[in-house]
């Protein structure tokens, strides 16, 4: 099967608003992200809870690098909820950019920054690297070449810092599905671990610069004892999954 190649131009975007929800779309069947009003910080969709299973290895990141900024729900949780933690977004499409104060998108401080770029080039030619990569970009025809290729996902694994953690959301049903988690099993030398979601039908992949795999499997993973109440809340049932996965993964 040929490889999708990606949308030539900006993808213009719309907001839809639905009860005490507002919502990120390029079209009609694709939700990009959802905002809860009453809690515009929360983690509204899944597939956002289950990227944050990182914290399950990596408790207290000191930089997050995050490709693709969508609504800005994984940057709103983490600014609101690693305090300790430098964030820094690229997003490459200037539309989602436009809809910041749409989706109370926190303006850029001393943690946060949120850059217009290509997120294959911030990635390939950054300075220094990041303790977690976090890869949330679509376009109108979902995964992104630029995004998905052998060359972009070595370039994560050199942006890593030694113990580094790259997070990948996937389209499950994506024609290159598998020829993408093959790529980043080769960049990481296998070191992946993959979770399903059940609700949009995405798979979120977590691959491990180091062999944390091994390290782990004689250890007893636990939700981070700092964590806010209200953050271990919302990912409890995403803790969950993950570790379910990884304990399938070692049998």
């Amino acid at each position: 099967m040929p490889e999708l190649q990606e949308t030539v131009g900006p993808v213009a975007t719309f907001v839809h608003e639905c009860g005490s929800f507002r919502s990120l779309h390029f079209s009609l069947c694709e939700v990009q992200s959802r905002m809860n009003l009453q809690e515009p910080c929360a983690l509204a969709l899944e597939y956002s809870r289950t990227m944050m299973g990182f914290l399950l290895f990596k408790p207290e990141p000191k930089h997050i690098a995050m490709v693709g900024l969508g609504g800005g729900s994984l940057a709103k949780f983490c600014h609101r909820y690693l305090p300790a933690t430098r964030i820094e977004v690229v997003e490459i499409n200037p539309h989602v950019l436009a809809l910041r104060d749409e989706f109370q998108i926190p303006p850029d401080d001393e943690r946060l920054t949120v850059l217009l770029g290509d997120g294959a080039a911030f990635v390939r030619e950054a300075d220094s690297g990041c303790d977690v990569l976090m890869v949330d970009g679509f376009d109108y025809d979902g995964q992104p070449f630029a995004l998905s290729s052998q060359a972009f996902y070595d370039d994560c694994a050199d942006h890593l810092q030694p113990a580094g953690i790259l997070v990948v959301n996937l389209v499950s049903r994506h024609p290159q599905h598998s020829l993408f988690v093959d790529r980043i099993q080769r960049s990481f030398a296998d070191e992946v671990l993959i979770v399903e979601t059940s609700s949009l039908g995405n798979s979120i992949v977590f691959a491990f610069k180091e062999p944390h795999m091994r390290l782990h499997r004689s250890v007893a993973l636990r939700a981070p004892t700092h964590l806010d109440r209200e953050a271990g809340r919302q990912l409890s049932a995403s803790f969950a999954d993950v570790l379910t996965a990884l304990k399938s993964k070692q049998q």
